[in-house]
């Protein structure tokens, strides 16, 4: 072909063809003739072979490159179709390497990725198309600089890279800077030893021991001296109270399947369930309790089982001892001001005060006014939807958490 002529399709080296499904080679010049399924130089993505001849399934085609040459200017979308049209519905050149191989090809730049180097060329008989070793060179849309008229100069030289340029590259190496991540950026140089700082509280905690044993003999002048032993570790759980009236959602009927397990079941509901099976009163005291995850300062997950008591009168939160009240974090309320009267502070001011105040009501239930000056947290419950249950119980725990840890700090469990 002429100078600036297109690679032209054959058939079986002899007849031309247009049609690139039919034809079996390609002429890329008047003395460069190559099966249109010969591999080239340039490896397909992921692959490490550097011998065409040894590994043809590892290169693309030289049709492959061809039809990215000839394609170069249509979409994506009408490349893609042009390739499955032309039967390459695998190894073409991907839609990301196209105008890479086409820049090459048209001497554009001077890198393309993924082309090994090439190796001498091997003689062929007289009238036969000449093969090369190492793949096929690459075609190009004219003869002008990556094919010349003979076989040997249309393969690119091995770069040799200067004995000087290696010296500069080592030196950069020299004085690069390894970039960390989140994770190695967290490990030191050197391992920490807190030996040291075991020994310094060892000490401590063996006059801690020795005190809490010889505390019993104490007398009461050395009341003094009580104060700086340690406590006796005791079932110091937060105590939450409920309204004692029939019209509250809220009742030691549902309280327990309502705060443990997410679930609210209307009071007369739960009381007929229960008489049911033979428990027509519901115990005074009712424990509660929740699974809650506590993370340490090393970012360790650990999960305890917290424990509450749930009341909803003065008597039974006297059984609890003289410092009940102490124990008190949270008090629902319906309201009403009447419930007040036995408590500790008979005032809502002064009582939502000391403890956290809740008021539960459902959700198409106008705003009462009542408990608008009183310190307390309005959750509402829908009367029928019993998937949204578990939102407002976590709600609830997620304030009396927060609060108690505010507040009442000793009380907060784990």
């Amino acid at each position: 072909m002429g100078s600036g002529s297109d690679p032209l399709l054959l058939l079986q080296c002899s007849a031309s063809t247009s049609s690139f499904p039919e034809a079996t080679h390609l002429a890329l010049s008047s003395s460069i003739t190559v099966p249109k399924t010969a591999p080239t130089r340039l490896r397909r993505p992921g692959s490490t072979s550097t011998d065409p001849q040894s590994n043809p399934n590892d290169f693309v085609s030289t049709g492959a490159v061809y039809l990215a040459w000839l394609l170069r200017d249509v979409s994506v979308a009408e490349y893609m179709k042009q390739v499955r049209e032309n039967g390459l519905p695998t190894g073409f050149v991907s839609v990301t390497e196209r105008k890479n191989v086409v820049d090459w090809l048209e001497d554009k730049t001077q890198n393309l990725p993924n082309l090994v180097s090439a190796e001498p060329v091997s003689t062929t008989p007289p009238g036969t198309p000449p093969q090369v070793r190492g793949g096929a060179p690459l075609p190009t849309p004219s003869s002008s600089h990556r094919i010349s008229e003979s076989t040997s100069s249309a393969l690119k030289r091995r770069y040799v890279a200067d004995t000087a340029d290696i010296e500069v590259v080592k030196k950069i190496k020299q004085n690069e800077i390894e970039l960390q991540d989140r994770n190695t950026v967290l490990r030191g140089i050197k391992p920490n030893n807190f030996h040291s700082l075991k020994e310094s509280f060892a000490e401590r905690l063996k006059k801690l021991k020795e005190g809490s044993k010889g505390g019993a003999s104490l007398s009461a002048s050395s009341s003094g001296d009580l104060k700086m032993q340690p406590k006796k570790a005791k079932n110091y759980y937060p105590i939450i109270m409920i309204s004692s009236s029939p019209t509250s959602l809220v009742t030691m009927h549902n309280v327990k399947k309502f705060l443990s397990e997410a679930v609210f079941e209307p009071s007369q509901d739960a009381r007929a369930r229960a008489t049911s099976e033979g428990n027509a009163r519901p115990e005074d005291m009712i424990p509660i309790y929740r699974k809650r995850t506590i993370i340490d300062s090393s970012g360790r997950e650990t999960e305890i089982q917290a424990r509450y008591f749930v009341v909803d009168s003065t008597e039974a939160l006297a059984k609890f001892g003289p410092d009940a009240w102490d124990r008190v974090v949270c008090v629902m309320t319906t309201g009403q001001a009447w419930q007040f009267r036995p408590y500790k502070w008979t005032e809502p001011k002064a009582l939502f005060h000391h403890v956290k105040g809740i008021y539960f009501t459902w959700t198409n239930d106008p705003q009462n006014t009542k408990i608008k000056d009183w310190n307390v947290t309005e959750l509402k419950i829908d009367p029928h939807r019993r998937h949204v249950d578990k939102s407002v119980v976590a709600h609830f725990w997620r304030i009396l958490d927060q609060w108690t840890s505010a507040n009442k700090p000793s009380l907060v469990q784990g």
